[in-house]
């Protein structure tokens, strides 16, 4: 919690009301500081190409990355494709995830997926947002982080509690509904810099801007930032 004078220097450096421009502005400064604080931001796991993004990606819903990562190898090693998994039955894929939050909907999803890939997209992980957006447990923050991670083609922001939390918090959105928060801060934020400003964020949430008792006093935003939880 930040002390009084602090919250009085917040209001001050901050503008009541911010035009887009004004936002856009602010948001900038908190990229540049992003970069610097976390130049080499990405997603915490591990993965060696787009199917394995997608399978480990379905697997952290409601996970942490380290748990999805305990259990991956086994997983990757039993089952290094689409054709591998969709040949394996729902049984064998949930043995190889049981240690994972929701293993039993997320082995169903994961071996629907496999027979999507490899019955119209011969294989291959699809390399649109359309199409990953009809695989089984995929929803928009799924599909953009393979979109982005997996084919260098960022269509949009991942967006999880984290990212979430910050955007609010810094008043660059007042929304509460992923789909409008991407919208916002697809805004303020150029394309080049979607992939980055989404770990960098996720990095912050759980360093210092956490959900409970966030470490204001630490934080290098509070110049940025227009209120002090």
């Amino acid at each position: 919690m930040a002390s009084s004078a602090r919250r009085r220097a917040l209001n001050g450096n901050l503008p009541l009301r911010e035009n887009l421009t004004v936002k856009c502005e602010r948001a900038a400064v908190i990229l540049k500081k992003l970069r610097k604080i976390y130049p080499n931001a990405k997603t915490s796991l591990d993965y060696k190409n787009t199917f394995e993004l997608l399978i480990a990606t379905l697997l952290s819903a409601q996970c942490t990355d380290k748990s999805v990562n305990n259990e991956t190898p086994a997983l990757f090693k039993a089952m290094p494709d689409a054709t591998t998994m969709a040949r394996a039955s729902v049984d064998e894929i949930r043995e190889l995830v049981k240690r994972i939050n929701f293993f039993n909907n997320k082995a169903k999803n994961m071996h629907k997926t496999a027979n999507i890939i490899v019955d119209k997209h011969g294989g291959e992980v699809p390399s649109t947002m359309d199409a990953l957006l009809e695989l089984a447990g995929v929803a928009r923050k799924t599909a953009n982080c393979v979109m982005g991670r997996g084919f260098n083609n960022p269509v949009g922001i991942v967006i999880d509690t984290h990212v979430g939390r910050i955007a609010r918090r810094m008043n660059l959105t007042k929304e509460h509904d992923p789909i409008k928060v991407e919208r916002d801060l697809m805004k303020l934020f150029e394309r080049e810099d979607w992939v980055f400003i989404s770990h960098s964020l996720i990095y912050l949430g759980r360093e210092t801007c956490t959900a409970r008792r966030a470490k204001c006093d630490e934080c290098p935003f509070f110049t940025q930032c227009p209120q002090v939880l």
